[in-house]
């Protein structure tokens, strides 16, 4: 196997996912951050700052235990739903992933995708907004929904790659930060990182 190229501070298989299809070699690096939204920071204040400590996380474990790993970038990342300036993240429970179906049925709201890539010497961090439009849900389909599994480690209580895409009615921006990891951007991030 080539050299890592890369750290994943994220236990996200869709962000593996993601990373393997844009080519990269990377390990995963355990990283265990807090995810608690200040009273005074908005919405995307919170899920930047999240991809920060993720990412900061993620170089603090590999200095640590990795030898000569200075110089090879970290990964982090953080995906939030925000519908009426209200941040949904992962359901606790079938209550609460209807209470956030119900709140984005019919509707448009927006995911926002913060990314970030650092060394111990640099940090660099972009959001990526993108507006979503459900249709409107049954009872029914959101209980289905629920009992597929699906919904339950997701932001916002659904996934667009998955059973949750059938909701969707369009999107204005990146469908693949919706998923968790705009390529465009993190691909541009990471080779500016590797070319130094």
């Amino acid at each position: 196997m080539s050299a890592v190229q890369l750290y994943l501070a994220s236990g996200s298989p869709r962000r593996q996912e993601l990373l393997t299809q844009l080519g990269y070699q990377f390990e995963r690096v355990v990283v265990d951050v807090e995810e608690c939204h200040q009273p005074s920071e908005t919405a995307e204040q919170y899920v930047q700052r999240l991809s920060r400590d993720k990412a900061a996380a993620g170089v603090k474990e590999i200095n640590a235990t990795k030898t000569a790993a200075a110089t090879t970038p970290v990964l982090g990342a953080d995906t939030i739903v925000v519908v009426d300036e209200t941040i949904l993240e992962k359901p606790k429970d079938f209550n609460d992933a209807q209470r956030m179906l119900k709140l984005l049925s019919g509707r448009q709201h927006q995911v926002m995708t913060s990314v970030t890539v650092a060394t111990a010497e640099r940090e660099e961090t972009q959001l990526v907004v993108t507006d979503v439009w459900f249709k409107t849900l049954s009872e029914n389909e959101i209980e289905k929904y629920w009992q597929s599994g699906e919904p339950q480690d997701k932001a916002g209580s659904y996934g667009i790659q998955g059973l949750g895409g059938k909701f969707i009615t369009r999107i204005d921006g990146s469908y693949y930060a919706v998923m968790g990891l705009p390529l465009v951007e993190t691909d541009v991030m990471v080779q500016n990182f590797l070319s130094l």
